[in-house]
């Protein structure tokens, strides 16, 4: 399995140790990093504030992005990543609670890649993450970008 990174922005704790357990628990080895709420989410992804030490070092291969989030909301967060021109094409997967068909729509007009709602039941949500990681870690292929301003050099994600 290649190794890439997947950021997870989650501001409950406790989803964010059930995601943790789940990934380990499918030795999906990846190094996951995990911010607490939008506005952190943002900095980490763009490289600012207190994350700008990370700016030679590459992008997550994949964002697993809970909606309701304190300081910027989780949409708001997906607009951003779509806005720019660096990030628009990184995998975003809506993870959330939330069973609202508003929420499931207004995440694909901005550009979500999936929305998987939260299972209760622990062993479904073990076999969420499974599925989550081996088809975007896995088989997906993500493209070629090159960056502005690098001399045309193109990397992967």
């Amino acid at each position: 399995m290649k190794e890439c990174e997947i950021l997870l922005i989650e501001d409950n704790s406790d989803d964010a140790e059930l995601t943790l357990l789940a990934f380990e628990e499918n030795k999906l080895r990846n190094n996951v990093t995990v911010v607490h709420d939008g506005e952190e989410a943002l900095e980490y992804v763009f490289r600012t504030g207190r994350y700008e030490s990370l700016e030679d070092k590459p992008l997550p291969a994949l964002i697993l992005l809970d909606l309701k989030l304190p300081k910027v909301s989780g949409m708001d967060v997906l607009k951003r990543i779509r806005a720019n021109e660096e990030t628009d094409y990184l995998p975003v997967i809506i993870l959330t609670s939330s069973k609202e068909d508003e929420d499931v729509v207004a995440s694909y007009r901005l550009g979500a890649n999936a929305y998987v709602r939260k299972p209760v039941d622990y062993n479904q949500f073990v076999e969420a993450a499974k599925v989550l990681g081996l088809f975007w870690l896995v088989l997906n292929e993500p493209p070629v970008r090159r960056r502005p301003g690098s001399n045309g050099t193109a990397h992967s994600l």
